[in-house]
């Protein structure tokens, strides 16, 4: 049965293999992203100018959706000492409220959905301590938090989830992954011994969205090769 889901962040990374993979199956997607022009010429994908950096415009959505997923993230990777205002602020801005406000944005839609569902992004990094990453974990802790609250305030109508992955080859990681030997690094600090793959985080937040997870709600889902439960001696 088609379904009718927002997406914010469609053009590059999961957010590309989940507008695939939700088209795929033949949904209607509704994209909000910076650059409306490098979407599919399909006409069952609709281009919304959005920019996660900056407040939320007004977008012209449709009356119903029956979900959202929320892809636009950063990698601020610095000591904490060299960390500023401003890298904690862009952070927070795009990974936390960019969210919120477009999610508040598509709340009356999904409240008339057909079992409407949320997808968060958070990562490997709130639940598993990583230096560097004092940053983009606050900001990500933040969206967990907001998983759990909107799950219980939601329920029974929106079921909302959040996965938590590790390092995924996508373009916002391009400057971690991209030589054979930094992807052999990061592999061999996960027990599966590989680095993420944007296509299976992009069938999961398929899953998340559809009716097979309707009954998951509340979620943290560790999509990390094993790097936050496991220690191979």
């Amino acid at each position: 049965m088609s379904k009718t889901i927002l997406i914010a962040g469609g053009t590059s990374g999961i957010g590309a293999e989940a507008l695939r993979a939700l088209r795929s199956d033949g949904h209607v997607v509704y994209c909000a992203c910076r650059s409306p022009e490098k979407l599919p010429d399909d006409p069952d994908v609709h281009g919304l100018a959005f920019d996660a950096s900056a407040a939320s415009p007004s977008l012209d959505l449709p009356e119903a959706l029956d979900g959202f997923a929320y892809f636009p993230g950063t990698i601020t990777l610095k000591p904490f000492g060299r960390l500023t205002t401003q890298d904690f602020l862009h952070d927070f801005q795009v990974n936390f409220l960019g969210a919120a406000g477009l999610l508040q944005a598509a709340l009356p839609a999904l409240l008339k959905g057909d079992n409407s569902a949320v997808v968060l992004f958070s990562t490997v990094a709130v639940q598993t301590g990583l230096p560097f990453h004092a940053s983009i974990s606050a900001a990500k802790g933040a969206v967990e938090g907001l998983t759990r609250s909107l799950a219980a305030e939601l329920a029974p109508r929106i079921r909302v989830n959040c996965i938590a992955p590790s390092l995924t080859e996508t373009p916002l990681a391009g400057p971690l992954v991209n030589s054979d030997e930094k992807k052999a690094s990061s592999a061999k600090r996960h027990p599966l011994n590989r680095i993420g793959d944007p296509k299976e985080i992009a069938e999961l937040v398929k899953f998340l969205l559809g009716s097979q997870s309707m009954f998951m709600t509340g979620n943290i889902i560790k999509a990390d090769g094993g790097l936050s439960s496991l220690k191979l001696f």
